[in-house]
């Protein structure tokens, strides 16, 4: 799953270098923490977020599929 969303979030960015993913597993889902450089936090979020809930829809569909559930956070 964190390596899905590193290759989702480095086709977007300027700085692929810069992205970062942390996964930490809960009792029910895992969490997965994404960071990039600031310039490019408009690029992963999209106009009114529309980036970010397909990155979301993306991820949500691949961990259905594995039977497991995940929650994507980008944070600065």
């Amino acid at each position: 799953m964190k390596e899905l969303l590193e290759v989702i979030a480095k086709s977007l960015v300027d700085e692929p270098d810069a992205v970062c993913v942390t996964e930490k597993d809960g009792e029910h889902s895992t969490l997965l923490e994404l960071k990039v450089a600031d310039g490019d936090m408009g690029k992963v979020i999209g106009k009114q977020g529309r980036i970010a809930k397909s990155i979301r829809t993306v991820m949500k569909a691949a961990a259905n599929h594995e039977n497991k559930k995940v929650v994507v956070e980008i944070v600065q």
